[in-house]
């Protein structure tokens, strides 16, 4: 039985993680490896994708396949509306103009670049929200960075002061030049581990408050704890030190980012890179249709047909929810899935346990979902080993079977 205290506690953490999500853009870049996601998926010109949008990243990075269509789905305008600011530069800037954006973290040509050739391609929505953060990208000082900007920009900024207070910031991107995980691991063991895991920092980041800027919502944290059977903290110490100690740094663009507020030109996702760049210039973005709604009101209005799904963590927010939704959005996904359909997820957790048992209307009955999903668990494993942001417990690969 849940106590008052346990009952009040909850709620407060579900109000601050609304608010966080509903009133800020949240991601500045993709939290996912697309190089594991492409891997698998093997888009070609047969292929729609549908997608949460996050920040874009991704999307993009799949446009580079060629896909007939990719639609970016999100309930949080935001998210849609940095995907359009990328899509509109990759339509009419230059490539050095477009990584001093998206890859140094801004310009002070931002200004006249919005104004002149960048607005005009936005959709109304998307206007309104970027006409009154021309300082996200403007680089008032050089220090700024856009990736400081959204709630997990705000977490990396203090992560970078903590890691400059704490003694440890230049061996931290020392390491990032390592290309070999013997040497990092006696590096991060070191130099590295004791000096960051201070009590303060585990308490600071085992708040829910801390875990709402970077997107993991109490049913998340629940969920991941249950099935790791160790805290959330625990669970991100083993995450940093298989980044840290057991695969090569140099390619590593996502911790890359957070402790350094930009790209470099060799170490960026593939979109940033400019022979890939031009790709999506001469045409590849088009593909790209950005909805702001949740998947199910997505799918229900969608006339067409999906061969690849990206899911995401998002399920992990709604496992604990009784309304119904996930065994909705199921059933949306199977009604637009065309025969042997891929399915991509992710969850914090080591083992997902809430889609499998959820019923659906299919092949003219009533059946489980989990009896109609084909997993392809080895695929799965080798590739989740090799990912390099690894913050999830797991990965998923399933194809929609007869």
């Amino acid at each position: 039985m849940m106590t008052t205290a346990q009952r009040l506690s909850n709620w407060t953490t579900r109000r601050i993680f609304s608010y966080v999500h509903g009133n800020h853009l949240v991601y500045n870049t993709c939290w996912e490896d697309p190089r594991l996601d492409r891997r698998v998926m093997r888009l070609d010109a047969s292929d729609d994708v549908v997608m949460i949008t996050s920040a874009g990243c991704n999307a993009l990075d799949y446009a580079l396949d060629a896909p007939r269509s990719i639609h970016a789905v999100d309930m949080n305008f935001r998210q849609n509306a940095l995907l359009e600011l990328k899509m509109a530069g990759i339509r009419h800037l230059e490539f050095e103009d477009f990584f001093s954006l998206f890859g140094e973290g801004g310009s002070q040509n931002y200004p006249d670049w919005y104004r002149g050739v960048l607005r005009a391609d936005l959709s109304p929505e998307a206007q309104a929200y970027w006409d009154t953060r021309e300082h996200f990208f403007s680089r008032s000082t050089p220090g700024r960075s856009f990736y400081h900007r959204g709630t997990t920009g705000v977490f990396g900024r203090l992560l970078v002061s903590y890691c400059r207070l704490s003694g440890i910031l230049d061996d931290a991107r020392a390491m990032l030049e390592m290309a070999d995980p013997e040497r990092q691991r006696a590096f991060y063991f070191e130099r590295i581990r004791d000096r960051f895991w201070s009590t303060g920092m585990k308490r600071a980041l085992g708040t829910n408050l801390a875990l709402s800027l970077v997107g993991v919502p109490l049913a998340q944290r629940e969920h991941l704890e249950e099935t790791c059977g160790q805290s959330v903290v625990g669970f991100m110490e083993d995450c940093m030190e298989a980044v840290f100690t057991r695969l090569p740094l140099a390619d590593n663009y996502f911790w890359r980012l957070y402790l350094c507020g930009r790209y470099e030109r060799e170490c960026c996702p593939e979109y940033l890179k400019a022979e890939n760049f031009q790709k999506l210039k001469s045409g590849l973005v088009d593909c790209i249709r950005t909805h702001t709604c949740d998947l199910t009101t997505f799918l229900r209005s969608h006339s067409g047909s999906v061969s690849r799904y990206v899911l995401l963590d998002h399920m992990d927010w709604l496992s604990t929810q009784e309304s119904g939704l996930l065994q909705q959005e199921w059933q949306a996904l199977f009604d637009r899935a065309r025969a042997g359909a891929m399915f991509l997820w992710r969850s914090g957790g080591l083992k997902v346990d809430f889609v499998d048992t959820l019923e659906v209307e299919f092949g003219g009955g009533r059946v489980r979902v989990g009896d109609v999903l084909r997993y392809d668990w080895e695929t799965a494993r080798d590739c989740h080993v090799l990912d390099r942001v690894h913050t999830y417990g797991s990965f998923y690969i399933a194809r929609l079977g007869a």
